[in-house]
């Protein structure tokens, strides 16, 4: 089992930045991808960002440029820092851990998921 506790969510401008801790422990994989969804009020849940364990990175067009996705493995820690941050980003945030290197955009492919933080742009 891994337990993922999200964190750094809450209230913020349009155009403000922040960022989301996600912080993973009990089982380790050698080889992982940890990633991060979000899930708006009656949409589905998309992917954002993820990366894998030995560098790989990848985003979703729409936070390309804003969105940075980064991690300190020795922590078992990925960070996702958000930048001119915009209304349509407000979502519940969640991060998800997948063993291996392939970088899947579809929630169906990660195996441990958190508990989601709130993140909410005014405009």
């Amino acid at each position: 089992q891994v337990q993922l506790v999200e964190s750094g969510g809450g209230l913020v401008q349009a155009g403000d930045s922040q960022r989301l801790s996600c912080a993973a422990s009990g089982r380790t994989y050698s080889n992982y991808v940890m990633a991060w969804f979000r899930q708006a009020p009656g949409k589905e849940r998309e992917f954002v960002a993820a990366s894998w364990s030995g560098g790989t990175t990848n985003y979703a067009d729409s936070v390309k440029v804003r969105f940075t996705i980064s991690r300190d493995n020795a922590k078992n820690t990925v960070y996702l820092q958000m930048n001119s941050l915009k209304p349509e980003d407000t979502a519940v945030y969640y991060c998800a851990v997948r063993s291996g290197r392939m970088i899947y955009r579809s929630t169906d492919q990660y195996d441990y998921w958190g508990q989601g933080t709130q993140v909410t742009v005014s405009s």
